[in-house]
């Protein structure tokens, strides 16, 4: 079918003339029905056009879409390739975490991008001015729906998804690559027979030849790297001797260096013609690589591709692929789930990885059959050839998965408790009824149907539901009275930072702790390690291991001083922490600290919640402080400045050098002092300014009186005062280290009643205190002391 006659108003959308034979035969279910569709076809057979295709039959009918991209490096790519709606006057608008979101053009566009992770903070802040968009979307389309079957993301999308058709019910159209059980995602989206396909191989543009190969395993790991790769090697050598391309898969963005590196040497050793020497041009745009390694190793025809790199460096290597400049390509699996870049032969070298939150661990099924079906180039070959590189005891595993593929399943189940609570404290669920009614809505309900001894089925699941949620009610995530349900702060708190159930209680009892430790007569303390060593404790660093030549590390950086319920690897965690904090991390720790750190980050944001929430506001400062240093490696003293909007561990650094260890030290250096600290000018006058945003407080005593008689009673106003930019504060007053008031304040001004009484002690000390639970500023403290005689 020529696209012109199909879609005339729309014919510059799409990249080609014609469409395909699948895409012309799941057409009319998109464009002439309103129903949910769910289309599972091979890898490259086209499944984007039919994205496109519902996109503009929402836009024809003035709606808005919302495509799921599977990574944030897709809605990049999308954003790129859907220009050519924007020249046809519609808006495409990306949402990703890396960005900051504006409200209004998010409300405006025609096509939001968005990955799963985002959209789910998205309904989960349905009712704020900030996402009420996303109550707007008129057509919801999935992208890789079997992404569903991932432990780590699948059930995001699963609530996600389910979440979105509770608030404002969109037409869903699911794309897959080919997945057995295909009725089951049907069933939960409910999509009828009419508008599922299930397009099998011979939709495939390029047949393909997938097989397992195994190495001869050694009892050294980085030695069987090296086997595996020769296997590679071997394997794409006779295509690239016919001028085709290979695309290697290795498990880490480092492998994909060094196998370029060897792959190099060894393709001079066995005399393999290739590179792109002559190419005059070629050799100039490869020096405007900014990675040197890449740079080198791109005009022999190898190249590597990794999330690391610098994105013109990523487009230039996808595109020199496309034109044949790179003729063997290393990359990690990221790109298997993005760019379309077949390649005639296509290799996983590596099954396994090494996760930073989870140790050594097996590469997904589903990123396996991905990375395969990149095999076979669309006009240019007559078959693709695809190998699986394995141990010989995992090799029968991995042909039954190439026979049969993989069944997509639900991993609601084993965050059910987590979910559920999110859905109660968001109001989706306000009784019992509720909780199974929403339950319906979820592929891990519809997945029970068809499997139901795997999951449970009938009255069992009934009960598990049931179970869960006794459980949050008795554990304080959920209220219930009658057949009504209501959120406590615990549950709301725990939804809002996607917390594990079992951490969010853990946070809860440090924040009982702060409020312990305040009261003076208590034995409990509370400092900064206290609220690391929680950290490093959370479910979520559960499965992070210890490799034995991490452990001298840890232990220097720890010594022998370490709670005795942390494991290994969560002292790992500890130890990444407390040396990130003066940014002192070990080298035998950085290849996992940077994905541990940003883990920490959201937990430390989470405890600091928790403990402005249900403790006192100096514990909060303090979780604060200590979530500023982890984040920019910066000492005790001089964290201060990071409070100063723009001051980054580096300009903090560079001003701590110079002696400036606060904000007040920044506005009383003024423009030309921080020019001398070594700022540029414009620099120096923006931090400035944004220093001066800050708070200002002073303490006015009144009339405070220096003694008082025995028995007598004296009531005294002290006043806190801000003159500098406004903040949320917490003040408190103590006498001899008891509290006698203490309140929340939004500076401004606040005045605190202080009663001065002639008690049994000789002398009474008075401290007023200020703390801010939000900025890492230092708690303000001033004291006044009155004898009793």
């Amino acid at each position: 079918m020529a696209v012109a006659e199909v879609l005339p108003e729309f014919a510059d959308a799409f990249p080609f003339e014609e469409f395909n034979r699948m895409q012309s035969a799941a057409l009319p279910a998109l464009l002439n029905r309103d129903d949910n569709v769910v289309v599972s076809a091979p890898t490259a057979s086209g499944k984007t056009a039919l994205a496109e295709l519902a996109i503009c039959k929402t836009l024809a009918e003035d709606g808005t879409a919302l495509f799921l991209a599977p990574l944030r490096a897709l809605t990049n790519e999308k954003e790129s390739e859907w220009e050519r709606f924007e020249e046809l006057g519609y808006s495409v608008y990306v949402v990703t975490g890396e960005r900051d979101l504006n409200p209004r053009r998010a409300e405006r566009a025609d096509i939001l991008v968005m990955t799963p992770e985002k959209a789910d903070s998205a309904t989960r802040k349905h009712e704020t001015s900030r996402y009420s968009f996303i109550t707007d979307v008129d057509c919801c389309v999935i992208d890789e729906v079997h992404l569903l079957d991932s432990d780590r993301r699948g059930a995001v999308l699963e609530v996600t998804v389910s979440r979105l058709r509770r608030l404002c019910d969109p037409r869903v159209v699911a794309l897959s690559a080919t997945m057995p059980n295909i009725d089951d995602v049907a069933d939960w989206l409910d999509a009828p027979d009419e508008t599922t396909f299930a397009f099998g191989e011979k939709y495939r543009p390029v047949p393909l030849n997938a097989d397992v190969k195994t190495y001869s395993h050694g009892e050294n790991a980085f030695a069987d790297k090296y086997r595996r790769l020769y296997r590679a090697l071997d394997l794409a050598e006779p295509h690239i001797r016919e001028e085709g391309q290979a695309l290697v898969f290795v498990s880490s963005r480092q492998d994909t260096v060094q196998a370029a590196k060897k792959a190099r040497d060894e393709i001079v050793e066995r005399d393999i013609p290739m590179g792109a020497r002559g190419d005059y041009d070629f050799h100039n745009d490869a020096a405007d690589l900014s990675n040197d390694t890449l740079r080198q190793s791109v005009l022999d025809g190898v190249g590597f591709h990794h999330a690391g790199l610098a994105r013109e460096d990523k487009n230039r290597v996808e595109q020199w692929f496309k034109e044949g400049k790179i003729q063997l390509l290393f990359s990690t699996s990221t790109l298997a789930w993005g760019v379309n870049l077949p390649a005639r032969c296509v290799v996983i070298r590596d099954t396994k990885l090494h996760d930073p939150l989870e140790g050594e661990v097996d590469m997904s099924p589903l990123d396996v059959l991905q990375m395969l079906g990149r095999a076979g180039r669309p006009g240019y070959d007559d078959m693709g050839y695809a190998w699986v590189v394995c141990d010989r005891s995992d090799a029968d595993k991995y042909r039954r998965l190439l026979r049969d593929g993989k069944e997509i399943e639900s991993r609601l189940a084993a965050e059910l408790d987590a979910h559920l609570n999110a859905e109660i404290a968001l109001g989706t669920i306000g009784d019992v009824d509720d909780v199974m009614d929403w339950l319906a809505t979820t592929f891990y309900y519809a997945r029970s149907q068809s499997a139901p001894d795997e999951y449970d089925a009938g009255s069992d699941l009934r009960q598990r539901v049931s179970d869960t949620l006794s459980a949050l009610v008795s554990e304080g995530f959920v209220e219930q009275d009658g057949l009504n349900v209501e959120p406590t702060r615990l549950g709301q708190l725990a939804s809002k930072f996607y917390l594990r159930l079992s951490t969010a209680r853990r946070f809860a009892d440090v924040a009982e702790r702060c409020q312990d430790a305040a009261d003076p007569d208590s034995a409990v303390s509370v400092d900064a390690d206290d609220l690391l060593t929680a950290v490093a404790g959370a479910t979520e660093f559960d499965s992070v291991s210890a490799r034995s030549d991490e452990e001298d590390a840890v232990h220097a950086v720890l010594g022998d001083s370490v709670d005795e319920s942390l494991d290994a690897g969560q002292r790992k965690v500890l130890a990444i922490l407390r040396s990130g904090m003066t940014g002192t991390t070990p080298t035998e720790l950085k290849s996992d600290a940077w994905v541990i750190r940003q883990n920490a980050l959201r937990l430390l944001a989470a405890m600091r919640e928790f403990v402005d929430t249900l403790g006192p506001a100096r514990y909060a400062n303090l979780a604060c402080r200590v979530e500023a240093r982890v984040e920019h490696g910066i000492s005790a003293d001089a964290v201060g400045l990071t409070a100063i909007d723009g001051v980054g561990s580096g300009r903090a650094g560079t001003l701590a050098a110079a002696g400036l260890s606060s904000p007040a030290d920044v506005v009383e250096a003024g423009e030309d002092g921080l020019v001398r600290a070594g700022l540029s000018e414009g620099v120096a006058e923006q931090v400035l300014a944004n220093a001066r945003d800050l708070p200002v407080v002073s303490i006015d005593w009144g009339e405070f009186p220096e003694t008082i008689a025995p028995g007598d009673n004296d009531m005294r106003e002290v006043t806190v005062r801000n003159t500098g930019g406004s903040a949320r504060a917490g003040l408190r007053v103590t006498v001899n280290g008891r509290e006698m008031t203490a309140k929340p304040s939004y500076l401004g001004e606040a005045t605190l009643p202080v009663a001065v009484f002639g008690a049994d002690a000789d002398e009474l000390t008075f401290t007023v205190e200020v703390a801010f639970p939000a900025l890492p500023l230092p708690t303000i403290t001033e004291t006044r002391s009155v004898l009793v005689r």
